[in-house]
């Protein structure tokens, strides 16, 4: 998210339009980027649950299996690029679609070494290790901040690239990435550990199947979760380019914070699973509500903080008196609705540490498809509220969300401390 916030603030200063060009982009890179990276998290439940169990060998055969996994998945994403065309109608403004185009094709080119990465990523996470992945994500952060600012404006003696020099900043750091944490899997312990139980036997149709089984759960809640967010952005592109590019400030900085309490999250998902593998089923309902209790702390004074400097953050990205004036109100109304989007965030995170993954996609379609974007669509058009009225919608479905993944939660927990599963 670093890397989008620096993004969005360099391609700011080009201009209104390539930066809505730039937002109109990210609102259907998003969705590929959630749904493909949010596939490999099918792996973290079954490393958590028989590595704590004791259980070193099924921990490095579920890690091949979803690797291969993963690395089928990489056809899809090529695939995704034709869906370049369909940009045209769309009703979004002439004027951004060939920044769009640009922006798009790069950045979905560098989804591949990003989702490589994801796999191994799940697999370090899984076993508890979550250091080596901050390393390396700030170390490239740092990197792609510093190509942003070369290829975009030309510094250094490269050429201009505009737009197109943000994605491809992004492309090369995301290689980079796959390719530090590949040496290490190999070079230092504990993954090289886990890498000497790989063997034939460690190809396995069933935990394939396993991985799969929880991979595709996972990965279409989480697409329904932020194609509703971006086909809430569509909208919002119905009422012209200045509300595109206030929206998509709203969205960086509120997805800023949201990323903070998605690392609680995983802490919540690899918690609960590894409790919940030792049979330490009250522990596990521990976890995820000291989970929640933190995010909503976490969000509550991001929240506050948002609506003191409403009038100000907007001017980071753009001068344009009218988008500010826009992103202004669209940051109140979003300070608001992270309260329910710290909840489901959390919820949902220990959810998923249970391996309980169908009931959520279910709960996800009422939530942000027959709640939130059709109360998006009446708030915005029907009644003429605009983009104002399109998060209004949103802030109700993350409400409906929160409510049901808690409730859930709470079963579920509930069943297992008193023996009744």
């Amino acid at each position: 998210m670093i890397v989008q916030f620096a993004d969005n603030i360099m391609v700011g200063h080009l201009g209104t339009t390539p930066f809505a060009g730039v937002a109109f982009a990210n609102t259907l890179i998003s969705i590929l980027l959630v749904f493909f990276t949010c596939f490999t998290q099918g792996l973290i439940p079954h490393v958590g649950h028989n590595y704590g169990r004791g259980n070193h060998k099924s921990v490095a055969d579920y890690f091949v299996n979803a690797a291969i996994l993963d690395t089928l998945l990489c056809g899809f994403i090529i695939l995704s690029l034709f869906a370049t065309p369909l940009m045209h109608y769309m009703g979004q403004d002439a004027q951004i679609l060939p920044y769009a185009k640009t922006y798009y094709i790069i950045s979905v080119i560098s989804l591949i070494p990003l989702v490589l990465f994801f796999a191994i990523r799940n697999f370090a996470e899984g076993i508890g290790i979550t250091k080596h992945v901050m390393y390396i994500t700030v170390i490239c952060n740092v990197l792609n901040i510093v190509l942003n600012w070369i290829l975009i404006y030309g510094k250094l003696g490269a050429p201009a690239l505009g737009v197109a020099g943000a994605a491809y900043a992004t492309l090369i750091s995301r290689i980079l990435m796959l390719i530090i944490f590949i040496v290490l899997i190999f070079k230092i312990s504990p993954y090289k550990e886990y890498i000497g139980l790989i063997n034939k036997e460690s190809l396995s149709k069933s935990k394939f199947i396993d991985v799969l089984k929880t991979s595709i759960p996972i990965s279409l809640q989480a697409l329904v979760e932020v194609s509703a967010f971006n086909l809430s952005g569509i909208m919002v592109g119905w009422f012209g380019q200045n509300a595109m590019a206030a929206n998509q400030i709203a969205l960086t900085i509120t997805t800023f914070s949201f990323m903070a309490a998605n690392g609680i999250g995983v802490a919540a998902t690899i918690r609960v699973a590894h409790q919940f593998g030792e049979k330490r089923y009250k522990d596990s309902r521990t976890a995820g509500f000291a989970a929640m209790h933190l995010s909503l702390a976490l969000m509550l004074t991001a929240g506050f903080i948002y609506i003191i400097f409403r009038n100000y953050i907007p001017y980071i990205f753009v001068s344009d008196p009218e988008v500010t004036a826009i992103a202004s109100s669209l940051i109140v109304i979003a300070a608001c609705f992270q309260v329910f989007d710290a909840t489901q965030l959390s919820s949902l995170a220990s959810l998923r540490g249970l391996a309980d993954v169908k009931a959520p996609l279910f709960f996800s379609l009422i939530a942000y498809y027959l709640i939130g974007l059709t109360m998006s669509y009446i708030f915005s058009k029907v009644m003429g509220i605009g983009p104002i009225g399109v998060w209004l919608g949103l802030s109700l479905g993350l409400a409906t969300a929160a409510v049901t993944y808690t409730i859930r939660f709470r079963r579920i927990t509930s069943q297992y401390i008193n023996g009744s599963r």
